[in-house]
């Protein structure tokens, strides 16, 4: 069951993920993306979209924490911030990403000013979700 974050903390991930965000590169789309993943060990991962001009090969912000936090050995995750300009969702392919890591994870997404504009878990993200549970 996922953890209760308190303001403090849900406006330090937002804070951090809107940072991450002066860091994105979106030239094409200029819709600039932040992420900020806490493991359940605490540490934090930042994430940011990066586009290319052959757009099947850009890379979503939140893949970008997901996949750095893996490469530490980290694969459990308490809450993930994502920022965008008009506090836009994660895509499908970034909300299977979270699903395979767990579907208890915290989603905070908030616009570009740090303004929460929605918490959901993962499993509220993607009903009916594809986990590794279901290759057995």
């Amino acid at each position: 069951m996922a953890q209760k974050l308190t303001d403090k903390e849900r406006q330090s991930l937002i804070d951090l993920a809107n940072e991450a965000r002066r860091r994105a590169y979106a030239p094409y789309s200029n819709y600039p993306v932040g992420a900020a993943l806490r493991t359940k060990t605490g540490r934090l991962y930042t994430g940011v979209n990066v586009e290319n001009a052959a757009y099947p090969h850009t890379m979503c912000a939140e893949r970008v924490a997901i996949f750095k936090a893996v490469s530490e050995g980290e694969t459990e995750f308490e809450v993930i911030a994502v920022v965008t300009n008009n506090g836009g969702s994660p895509c499908g392919g970034c909300r299977q990403v979270l699903a395979e890591f767990g579907l208890d994870t915290i989603v905070l997404i908030a616009d570009g000013d740090g303004n929460l504009q929605k918490e959901l878990t993962v499993a509220e993200l993607l009903p009916e979700a594809f986990t590794p549970e279901h290759l057995l």
